[in-house]
């Protein structure tokens, strides 16, 4: 009789299981569907990029960079956010290079969120939110974003905020919506947040996706919400290059010193020829700059088919690279899930619907697409969406 036994672990995390984007591009993959779920772009960065990162493995920087990254990544990153946001953070104290965004936004939490602790997330949010908060031992106080506009309601949020909220985790422009906040709402967040010690967790992994001449409106451009805030943004979205997982967290020194001490034992460090790579294509600033013309150009091809050709109503995308839409005059009978399910399986074009990003699993009849695609790729899921 065998006495080989595993033992039985109590999970840190019951309650999660597969998220929604490997189920849907797993069920795109099976059924060779135009997969517009799952966030990334399915067309190459720039060869200069790549050429640059092979230069730097060829030079042998190939060992252990700094702890916080690369100095040459970091003072470009400074140089970036001083130009665009007109705030000075200290490359050598207040920028460190993280293994993505969301390693990133898991790093803050842990560092900052203590047990019992209350944090703040506006729904729907993206899925890696509530159990960072869960492994740090912080309680999750969810609040909606306003059905139907996504817009905040800062009564819901002044509601939600008691003497135990440690941070709020703010995302724009939006993953799922789309929307992004205006000047006048960062503000009105400033100044909810102004008599309190609440840290800001802001993540703008999209803030070089804002369409029809709005502004990205930073939390680094309000000095006060700059000083408590953990700016968290990703090289992986900017540049098209999202396997590669590097971003990197701006804030204050006295902020950046606890988020160091949970970085250098999580992933200590990030890949050095990629982190140098990084930095000299930096030295030209087009290529984010460019970037919203490149995919407004993108998001208006496909809603233009959409539009023309579907039933579909559309939201408005204000930023990021995805177009929720509401099926409802298609079929209001019914799930986002369901829907999702018959539109890969059947349509051939896999979508995300948002009641995933509501852990009430909220239904609005919303689906999102993601448009980050080549237009040939656009093209054939329109042509396939014209069915419905």
């Amino acid at each position: 009789m065998s006495t080989t036994r595993t033992p039985t672990l109590p999970s840190r995390l019951p309650n999660v299981g597969t998220t929604i984007f490997s189920v849907m591009s797993a069920l795109a993959q099976e059924h060779g569907a135009v997969n517009l779920g799952q966030g990334f772009p399915d067309f190459d960065c720039d060869p200069r990029l790549v050429e640059a990162v092979t230069a730097a493995m060829q030079q042998g920087l190939n060992q252990y960079p700094p702890m916080p990254g690369v100095p040459a990544l970091r003072e470009a990153i400074a140089a970036k956010l001083a130009n665009l946001y007109r705030h000075a953070y200290d490359p050598g104290t207040e920028i460190t290079v993280t293994a993505g965004a969301t390693q990133g936004i898991l790093t803050a939490i842990l560092c900052c969120v203590h047990p019992g602790d209350e944090v703040i997330v506006l729904e729907p949010c993206y899925d890696s939110y509530g159990p960072n908060i869960e492994l740090a031992g912080g309680t999750i106080v969810r609040v909606p974003l306003t059905p139907g506009s996504f817009r905040p309601d800062f009564g819901l949020i002044a509601a939600a905020m008691t003497p135990r909220t440690r941070a709020i985790i703010v995302n724009s422009p939006h993953n799922p919506s789309a929307t992004v906040w205006t000047a006048e709402e960062m503000q009105q967040l400033a100044a909810l947040l102004r008599p309190t010690d609440v840290l800001l967790i802001s993540d703008e992994v999209y803030e070089h996706m804002v369409y029809d001449g709005r502004p990205h409106v930073s939390a680094a451009s309000i000095p006060e919400l700059a000083a408590r805030t953990f700016l968290v943004s990703s090289f992986g979205k900017t540049y098209h290059v999202t396997g590669w997982k590097v971003g990197f967290v701006a804030a204050p020194a006295a902020l950046t010193a606890e988020f160091r001490k949970v970085h250098q034992f999580n992933v200590f460090t990030v890949n050095t020829p990629v982190q140098h790579a990084l930095a000299s294509y930096m030295a030209d600033p087009a290529p984010y700059l460019d970037l919203p013309a490149f995919y407004q150009r993108k998001r208006d091809l496909f809603r233009a088919g959409l539009q023309a050709n579907t039933r579909f109503k559309l939201l408005p995308s204000e930023g990021s690279y995805f177009q929720c839409v509401d099926y409802s005059a298609i079929d209001d009978s019914v799930n986002e899930t369901d829907f999702c399910r018959r539109l890969t399986t059947e349509v051939g074009v896999a979508a995300i619907p948002l009641s995933p990003f509501y852990a009430d699993g909220f239904e609005q009849r919303i689906v999102r697409f993601c448009f980050a695609k080549k237009d040939e790729t656009l093209q054939r899921a329109l042509d396939r969406l014209a069915r419905l």
